[in-house]
């Protein structure tokens, strides 16, 4: 595994004034994450062999905040399908362990590029993976884990006076793919459905005004490419045009609340350039523009609720299923007949659903745990951001389903109903965890602002 350290404080021509707000401390790393050898990629269930060879490299890259009060946080992000909760409540520990920092200043997020590496606990079971794959999947996950504790630290030691800034542009490729046919709802193109296209933008720069990195967001599966190469698919071509725009800076990218949302057309890789440097160019442009300061305290919070599941399988069909040709399917039927065996119960619901609340001086920055749809971030949006930027950041602390709303659970199809397969769950979520989580972040949003 190679690893490189890279610091962005290098002098932009046009950078911002040098006016940093008094006791606000930044520091950012990131780390190569590229498996150096073949092993399989992650994202598709029709995928037969490893990757062959790499379009650019992969990274995790963290950005390490301290606020006037010294209370401070750390951003990872990553060019990865998504981590599971083990692997981010492990390296969580270990962070804490070394800088003093509490899980609810840690936020764990992932592009989830189809591109990407296979890891453990993540939709392995789906892959006709041989074992030969496996090993090698769990070998890379224990070196990745290694890998992001340094780069946390590694930012975390390096903070420096920093100038916070935000804003928000706008990118138009990515289209709503659940389509209503007579059959039910099906994968495809949805150019009625909803949307979220905005893009938040958070600038970071030195006290001499160097801008040392930025992050930016936006709502859209990172599905333009399905070939067997290392690439971060249209994030990753948009976090390299905005470094090649700026030398020095370090650029990082978060996935919104896209799990019903693609990049169309698209299966190229000159689509995927396309998007990636319409994403760029839309954060560059607010970067060019004035920008919003962020002054005062940052405020941290964290809680994981329970998700209960509609209903479990009968034994029969379990015993069908354990002999599909899918090996999703047959992999999740031989694993909970199993612990039928040994008598152990098939879970009645997910207890570990993440919420996460930050408050960057007036940015309320929300994170969701699982490929959440984009209902969520318009009604968030809608709901808590009258007076302040809503960010909707998905995909982060542990992706373990698809998160449907109660519009999309009602009708079904991949992202209500079928994905559960793929992700090892008995059944679809119970009605209601919609307004379940959307309580969770609104309490926790209020909690924000009345205490420390």
């Amino acid at each position: 595994m190679r690893t490189a350290w890279i610091l962005g404080w290098v002098l932009l021509s046009g950078s911002v004034a040098a006016t940093a707000e008094p006791g606000y401390k930044a520091g950012v790393a990131r780390v190569v994450i590229t498996p150096r050898e073949p092993m399989w990629l992650a994202g598709y269930a029709a995928r037969n062999h490893p990757a062959e060879g790499k379009e650019h490299d992969l990274y995790a890259k963290a950005l390490a905040l301290e606020g006037p009060d010294g209370r401070g946080v750390v951003l990872l992000t990553t060019d990865l399908l998504g981590l599971s909760r083990n692997v981010s409540t492990e390296v969580a520990r270990r962070v804490e362990r070394a800088t003093g920092l509490s899980r609810d200043r840690m936020m764990f997020t992932s592009s989830h590029t189809h591109c990407g590496p296979a890891i453990v606990d993540n939709l392995v079971g789906m892959y006709p993976m041989p074992e030969e794959m496996l090993r090698k999947g769990h070998d890379y996950t224990e070196q990745l884990k290694n890998q992001l504790v340094e780069v946390i630290i590694h930012a975390w030691q390096n903070r420096r006076p920093a100038l916070l800034r935000h804003g928000q542009g706008t990118a138009r490729f990515a289209v709503n793919r659940r389509k209503a046919t007579p059959q039910g709802i099906v994968g495809g193109a949805n150019p009625d459905g909803p949307v979220d296209h905005d893009v938040p933008v958070l600038s970071v720069a030195d006290h001499d005004g160097r801008r040392l990195a930025v992050v930016f967001g936006y709502a859209c599966h990172n599905t333009t490419l399905q070939y067997y190469k290392w690439c971060g698919d249209y994030a990753g071509f948009a976090q390299i045009e905005l470094e090649e725009r700026n030398p020095g800076m370090v650029a990082m990218f978060w996935a919104g609340c896209g799990g019903d949302i693609n990049p169309l057309p698209r299966s190229t890789v000159e689509l995927c350039r396309k998007y990636g440097k319409e994403l760029a160019v839309a954060v560059h442009e607010v970067l060019s523009s004035p920008m919003t300061e962020i002054r005062g305290p940052i405020v941290t919070r964290y809680e994981e609720i329970v998700l209960p599941f509609a209903s479990l399988p009968t034994i029969e069909r379990l015993r069908a299923e354990a002999k599909d040709s899918y090996p999703a399917r047959r992999h999740r039927a031989q694993r909970y007949l199993q612990m039928l065996a040994e008598g152990k119960p098939i879970p009645t619901e997910y207890p570990h659903y993440p919420v996460q609340v930050w408050q960057l001086g007036e940015v309320c920055w929300i994170a969701l745990g699982g490929e959440v749809v984009v209902d969520y971030s318009l009604r968030l949006k809608k709901e808590l951001g009258q007076s302040t930027p809503v960010w909707v950041t998905a995909y982060a602390n542990d992706v373990m389903a698809y998160i449907p709303s109660e519009r999309v659970l009602a009708e079904g199809g991949y992202e209500g109903a079928t994905s559960m397969v793929e992700y090892g769950l008995p059944s679809k979520w119970k009605t209601g965890i919609e307004q379940k989580i959307v309580d969770t972040v609104r309490r926790l949003s209020r909690a924000k602002l009345t205490s420390p």
